[in-house]
């Protein structure tokens, strides 16, 4: 037995917020964690929604329910199954989303952000996609333990990174922080560290200082 792979023609759903029109002076490009959905969290980003931001929130690939009773969906980025080729899908589907948003528009600072599952699809899609963020924020989720660093250092030399993490976030334990940041820096990667009173969640208070703040 053997697999066979076919590239075909799909549509995907992405999301936004604020102005659409060429106005905005930055994008930011912020990918959910597992089992949510694009709309509801780009509701998390509506305090950017100032005018002077656009807000793209993709939306995974491959929904499911979320369980049998409710019938509520949420969607992921990927399984371990078949796994190299949902991480190029997602890669180009990333990249597709961007090249929509931003063509015919001047150059302007992309930041992307991604959340727990979203942390890792975020970094590979800097290693291998066309995305060139003036920063990543890796928020409640990974470093990916399997990034190409000889592929990716160069890309990630240039993108600053901001970790991101609850105080009681079990998710991410200050031990993993540590490991993310260690592994960054190992690699030259220039990173902060930001933590806030709370879970694993978007913080808005947190968001808003990052907002306000682009070069942290």
């Amino acid at each position: 037995m053997r697999d066979h792979h076919l590239l075909i023609h799909r549509s995907a759903r992405f999301v936004t917020l604020g102005p659409t029109d060429g106005s905005a002076r930055e994008i930011w490009v912020v990918l959910h964690g597992y089992g949510q959905l694009a709309a509801r969290f780009a509701e998390a980003f509506t305090p950017l929604d100032d005018g002077t931001r656009l807000i793209v929130a993709p939306e995974g690939l491959s929904r499911f329910y979320l369980d049998q009773s409710s019938g509520r969906v949420g969607a992921s980025w990927m399984t371990r199954e078949d796994r190299a080729v949902e991480i190029d899908d997602y890669v180009r589907y990333l990249d597709a989303v961007a090249e929509a948003v931003t063509a015919g528009l001047p150059p302007r600072p992309v930041h992307v952000l991604g959340f727990s599952q979203g942390c890792a699809t975020a970094c590979r899609w800097i290693e291998r996609g066309q995305v060139q963020p003036a920063r990543l924020i890796v928020w409640g989720g990974e470093i990916p333990p399997d990034l190409d660093w000889s592929r990716a250092r160069p890309r990630f030399a240039r993108v600053p990174a901001v970790l991101v993490a609850g105080t009681e976030d079990h998710y991410v334990p200050p031990e993993a922080l540590t490991q993310f940041g260690a592994l960054l820096a190992l690699n030259g990667v220039r990173h902060t560290v930001v933590r806030f009173p709370g879970g694993h969640e978007i913080h808005a208070a947190t968001l808003h200082a990052l907002a306000s703040h682009p070069n942290q």
